[in-house]
């Protein structure tokens, strides 16, 4: 007996279960076995950023601090990707008797058979409530994001909710406007707009473009070019393309507005992470 057959045998296939409206494939087959979603996944999955490459292109600037926020951002995608792809590689050869089935990776297991974000996934995630196939469209659509910021250059628009930590990219955007007019930082605000161009081809001389936020319970009302009260059964609606702009504290416009609060996620609550910001309260 070969030393892989030796192995298998000590280590047998961990489940024989049954997946409900699989035409009675197990789990295995379901979770690691080709076409499974673990394969499914990993084609999906796209190359780690080469983060040297990147800081060529666009290296750390005094005068463009979004080429540090692009650095931190593709770093901690490169981490989620590397727990991910590692974990799903590491099922397929437990599946296959290669590999022990920890406690971690049977919870991992579990997970993607019942359609949902793993645990050791959203462990080293921005925050997700999503179920695994929402996730995994979701994760890939802001890799795409910001393999076309590599591949095009400082963005038009900014998709914000598809922005890993959200707070240094507002603080990226602070430090060019003071920066750029040698204005203290601490002394700097944001305010908002809504412009009526929604669909600008060049970046504002000041502050960004943001897109990706949605109301909940209220509306925009585009003839008004202003909040109302929602629509009868619907609870969420998109923002408009939001222009976040700093200035200095005493100019910040005064006209009827609403304080409203920002989250990353709907339940509205976090914890306090590690940089002394919320992992889902978004500050403004």
């Amino acid at each position: 007996m070969s030393r892989v057959d030796h192995r298998a045998k000590q280590h047998p296939k961990p489940y024989a279960l049954q997946a409900s409206g699989s035409g009675g494939s197990s789990a295995e087959e379901t979770v690691g076995e080709a076409p499974s979603a673990a394969n499914d996944i990993l084609r999906r999955l796209p190359e780690q950023f080469d983060l040297v490459e990147v800081q060529k292109r666009y290296p750390t600037m005094y005068e463009e601090s979004m080429n540090t926020v692009l650095i931190q951002e593709l770093t901690r995608f490169n981490g989620l990707t590397t727990v991910i792809a590692a974990t799903l590689k590491d099922i397929q050869k437990a599946i296959q008797g290669l590999l022990l089935m920890s406690p971690d990776l049977e919870q991992v297991f579990l997970s993607i058979f019942n359609g949902k974000t793993p645990a050791m996934w959203l462990a080293n995630s921005y925050p997700s409530l999503k179920p695994l196939g929402g996730y995994t469209n979701d994760l890939i659509e802001r890799l795409r994001f910001f393999q076309a910021w590599i591949d095009n250059g400082i963005p038009v628009t900014f998709w914000l909710s598809g922005i890993y930590f959200t707070q240094a990219f507002t603080t990226g955007a602070a430090q060019n406007f003071a920066r750029r007019y040698t204005i203290p930082i601490d002394t700097l605000v944001f305010d908002y707009e809504m412009p009526q161009d929604q669909h600008p081809v060049a970046k504002p001389d000041n502050g960004v473009f943001c897109y990706g936020l949605f109301l909940e319970g209220c509306k925009w009302d585009w003839s008004e070019w202003q909040l109302a009260e929602s629509d009868l059964k619907v609870l969420y609606v998109p923002v408009p393309l939001l222009w976040i702009l700093p200035c200095k504290k005493a100019e910040l416009r005064t006209f009827p507005w609403y304080d409203c609060p920002l989250y990353k996620v709907s339940t509205r609550k976090g914890v306090l992470s590690t940089t002394g910001h919320s992992t889902n309260f978004v500050e403004g």
